[in-house]
């Protein structure tokens, strides 16, 4: 089975490192053109470079919570896939919810979900002029059973992107559009996940592993495989549904 996507256009946020770089070079060697959305201006130097002399890598430097912005940058650019990767606990670490306040609760809720709610809104209407179009969420384990970083608007805004995409699969899907998610297990991918991981003792680390069918960790090119299905023409009749990407037969 061949995934190929010359001649069509790549919308991928949260694209500076760690899943969304994958996802973006994954795109670059199927033959897409490629626009890479991150808050992260050095990450996306850094992607530019690791591309190398290529015209088919657009840089835009965007703060994705910031639902104004959104629509001056990225409005015009009528994409045929759109992958929203952008997420994360935003430096955050696991606290007693009595403890938690409103603005770090909504912090990691815009950053997961209401990034996804102004790319989406900004990109859908090119798409149903077209009457076709791919969406890939990146979702979570964490929205498919409790979180194992602990935060608990991290694994409500999880659940909440879960949410909407399978709401967005059915608005949609009269209009040629699929919408779908891919749900990563644990992922070393950001400086957040890598504190995570220092922060288990050695054997906690082990059982980790050894408790994946697999026995090791994802690396970002297994969610990037998962992603490029479901943009592909493949999956045409596909739409609403989480595939968890975790090495073993759970989330």
């Amino acid at each position: 089975m061949q995934v190929e996507f010359s001649g069509q256009s790549v919308l991928v946020t949260g694209a500076a490192r760690g899943i969304g770089a994958g996802i973006v070079h994954a795109f670059l060697d199927a033959g897409a053109n490629v626009i890479a959305a991150d808050i992260h201006s050095e990450g996306l130097d850094e992607l530019k470079d690791a591309a190398g002399a290529t015209d088919r890598l657009r840089t835009v430097r965007i703060d994705l919570a910031q639902g104004q912005a959104v629509q001056v940058c990225l409005g015009e650019l009528a994409p045929d896939v759109v992958v929203h990767v952008a997420g994360g606990v935003r430096g955050q670490s696991p606290r007693p919810i009595e403890d938690i306040d409103d603005a770090a609760w909504m912090e990691i809720y815009e950053a997961n979900v209401m990034s996804a709610l102004h790319v989406l809104r900004t990109c859908i209407p090119a798409m149903k002029a077209r009457r076709s179009g791919r969406i890939v969420t990146i979702s979570s384990g964490a929205g498919l059973r409790p979180s194992l970083t602990g935060i608990q608007s991290y694994c409500s805004a999880k659940h909440g992107l879960i949410g909407l995409t399978r709401q967005l699969a059915l608005e949609l899907g009269p209009h040629g559009i699929t919408v779908n998610s891919v749900a990563p297990g644990f992922l070393r991918t950001s400086p957040d996940y890598e504190r995570q991981w220092a922060g288990y003792p050695a054997e906690q680390q082990s059982r980790m592993i050894e408790g994946i069918a697999m026995r090791r960790l994802g690396q970002p090119e297994d969610i990037a495989a998962a992603v490029l299905f479901f943009a592909s023409i493949h999956a045409s009749w596909i739409t609403g549904q989480v595939l968890p990407v975790t090495g073993h037969p759970f989330p």
